[in-house]
């Protein structure tokens, strides 16, 4: 059996460590700060075995370079169609490639869910999802490359494929983003009874430090407005005709919503 850590980073990232009882080793996903790494190896008497890595950005990549300094052959994996810009990655993978970790008896879907950036990847081992800045708790990334038509439509496609996965799925993200989604899914469906029991809990989660995550699969498509857009009344609530159209009109009433 696995155990996943939240290693809080920055203001509001977390870099996960997965851990077993059973082994001496740790993966970590996103490590954008070594510190915190090598603080948690330390206490946890744990050794790195590898560094997932779901896409380019800094707050994702930065602590690298400081962790193959002080464990020279872990192996640094992500997105071959973003190594250009992650020069420290050991091993680049794509969709459909599986990732296998014997020391840990583990193994790793990879899955292609371009949008918030053109290469993205997300690491899959049921009923386990680290999902990058894709799908949030509550909301989902931003569209920073391309055209925002052209990104829209990948987001949007990438969002269905996760949602796609068993409900029991959970859904480990890099940011604490929640409260401030759910209050933009509030404004989307301010009727939604499981959204308003789930922003309830979150809150009292925050209040007492707590990480609101993982969510699940399950509990996104009761509450996320990105994973409801196949919903005709909030269709035509927001006068739109198809499920892509809403998607797009929702991204761009969130990157204009002020929590």
């Amino acid at each position: 059996m696995i155990e996943i850590i939240p290693l809080p980073a920055f203001q509001d990232n977390y870099i996960w460590a997965i851990t077993s009882v059973q082994s001496p080793w740790c993966i970590v996903v996103d490590p954008g700060d070594a510190t915190i790494v090598e603080h948690f190896l330390h206490k946890a008497n744990k050794r790195l075995l590898a560094v997932l890595i779901t896409h380019h950005h800094a707050d994702h990549t930065g602590g690298i370079q400081a962790l193959k300094q002080q464990w020279p052959t872990i192996r640094v994996i992500g997105p071959a169609a973003e190594a250009h810009r992650i020069p420290t990655l050991t091993e680049q993978v794509a969709e459909l490639d599986t990732l296998t970790f014997a020391e840990m008896a583990l193994n790793f879907h990879v899955l292609a869910i371009p949008g918030h950036t053109a290469g993205h990847i997300a690491f899959y081992s049921a009923p386990v999802l680290f999902c990058g800045d894709t799908l949030f708790s509550g909301g989902c990334g931003r569209l920073l490359e391309g055209t925002f038509d052209e990104s829209a439509i990948s987001m949007y496609q990438s969002l269905e494929r996760l949602a796609s996965l068993p409900d029991d799925t959970a859904v480990y993200c890099t940011h604490e983003y929640t409260l401030a989604n759910l209050r933009f899914a509030h404004t989307v469906e301010p009727t939604n009874q499981a959204l308003a029991s789930y922003r309830q809990l979150c809150e009292v989660k925050r209040q007492n430090a707590m990480a609101t995550l993982p969510s699940s699969i399950g509990l996104e498509k009761k509450i996320n407005p990105f994973l409801r857009c196949e919903n005709k009344d909030l269709q035509l609530k927001f006068k739109q005709n198809t499920a892509q159209a809403l998607f797009a009109c929702l991204r761009k009433a969130k990157d204009q919503f002020k929590s």
